[in-house]
């Protein structure tokens, strides 16, 4: 196409070439309009997020252009606080628009549970419900007193897996299971060992998980039964991780007869298990994908094992860790995490690895709002890293990043200004804990002792 500037208006000429990579695409804009073909629908797409980006006058330019990772995610916690599916549908486009292409939707947790399953009712009438929410840190052990709750019905889920699906974003389903089970416990107290009280309303592990009778292996396997009929992902969420063994006659070694006994029933339905780094402990069943999060050991760990892996190493990729030292962020909480942390984290090099995703714990995020403001723009930074080549200059990234922040504050999205927080993002009525790095790799360091 001859060089030089796009006309306004000028037409957008799209076609699918099978011999580019399946989510690749070519773009060339110039007088005669603009030319846009993808290996794929898919690259069709991620080169039409490409135009978005250019704006609306159009250079002449011409861009071929792949992903390095096949796995460019993202983790939303529903579980600790529910986001209704209008906010859910929004926070897909916008990971869409940063060609990100997994959503890991973490359903269920010890305080609540979030989606509906046939023949269990309870688990949303009681297990979806809290009576109070905890308000920041536990250090301060602050409550608002006010319920919070909310589920997904089948269909509310099943709008978002073919919203994300026409945006070419696979929505990975995660219940947590043997532990942070407190919620659905508190609905059925017979699945549990003894317990018989309320979801819980702070933050933390709860020692109150599953037995291992056989009735609550019925149960897991008709939940994931269920998770199966709506999500079509090949790779279904499990957690496995922070399950206590109080509760149990029996140590670690049961948790990972319970994960095998669940991955041979996903295999029936055609699945794999995704799982985090603790189903490493005892050996992960074959064909298990391990998200990587306790550091950066464990991504190590699994390559050695064998599996694929999703790193999502907590210093580097947990979003809900505070972004500067600033006293006016938001329940400041674990380590400083930073958007130059972001860019400059670099996935071990091997074949194993599908790529990387970034996690938003919603613990202290109790809106739409504050959820974009923890995640952007550093979850812009993550897009870069799992996108683009290894080798990335963050001086280049931040020359850009202001003409891209205008673009998501004209999409209305409450992004942290590069700046430092805005008056109103503080919110002092819910404390933080920060921590300091070297405490939490210490902490780290005896956590992944079960891997060495």
């Amino acid at each position: 196409m001859t060089p030089g500037p796009v006309p306004p208006g000028a037409e957008v000429r799209t076609r699918v070439d099978p011999t580019l990579a399946a989510e690749g695409y070519v773009l060339s804009c110039g007088p005669a309009g603009i030319d846009l073909a993808g290996g794929s629908e898919a690259g069709v797409f991620y080169g039409r997020q490409t135009l978005r980006q250019l704006g609306p006058d159009v250079p002449g330019v011409h861009i071929e252009d792949a992903p390095r990772f096949t796995w460019r995610g993202v983790m939303l916690d529903v579980a600790r606080h529910f986001m209704p599916v209008p906010d859910v549908l929004r926070f897909v486009d916008l990971i869409a628009f940063h060609k990100l292409n997994v959503l890991h939707l973490h359903l269920t947790d010890d305080q609540g549970w979030r989606i509906e399953v046939p023949g269990w009712p309870r688990l949303t009438t009681v297990g979806a419900w809290r009576s109070s929410t905890m308000l920041g840190s536990r250090v301060h052990d602050l409550h608002d007193g006010e319920p919070h709750g909310g589920f997904y019905t089948t269909a509310d889920l099943r709008q978002i897996v073919e919203y994300a699906a026409r945006r070419h974003v696979t929505v990975v389903p995660e219940v947590d299971m043997p532990g942070h089970m407190q919620a659905a416990v508190a609905a059925y107290p017979a699945l549990g060992n003894g317990f018989d009280g309320p979801v819980r309303t702070g933050w933390g592990i709860s020692s109150h998980v599953l037995n291992l009778s056989e009735a609550t292996f019925d149960f897991c396997r008709r939940v994931l039964d269920h998770v199966c009929d709506i999500f079509p992902s090949e790779f279904i969420g499990i957690g496995g991780d922070e399950c206590p063994t109080v509760e149990w006659p029996g140590g670690r070694e049961l948790q990972a007869d319970f994960t095998a006994r669940m991955a041979s029933h996903l295999a029936t339905r055609g699945r794999r298990v995704y799982g985090w780094d603790e189903i490493l402990a005892g050996g992960a069943p074959d064909g298990a994908v391990i998200a990587a999060w306790r550091g950066v050991e464990p991504a190590d760990v699994a390559i050695r094992a064998g599996h694929q892996v999703v790193c999502c190493p907590d210093v580097k990729l947990y979003l809900d860790y505070r972004q500067s030292d600033d006293p006016g962020e938001p329940t400041p909480v674990g380590t400083l995490l930073t958007l130059e942390d972001v860019y400059t984290y670099e996935p071990p090099s091997s074949p194993l690895v599908l790529g990387a995703q970034a996690n938003i714990w919603t613990e202290h995020m109790e809106s739409r709002s504050r959820v974009e403001y923890m995640a952007f723009p550093r979850l812009c930074a993550l897009a870069e890293v799992v996108w683009g080549p290894a080798e990335r200059d963050f001086g280049d990234f931040t020359a850009r990043l202001p003409a891209h922040l205008a673009r998501l504050g004209a999409l209305g999205v409450n992004y942290r200004p590069l700046s430092g927080p805005r008056p109103a993002d503080a919110r002092p009525s819910a404390p933080g804990n920060p921590r300091t790095l070297a405490d939490r790799l210490a902490e780290l360091h005896e956590m992944t002792a079960d891997l060495r």
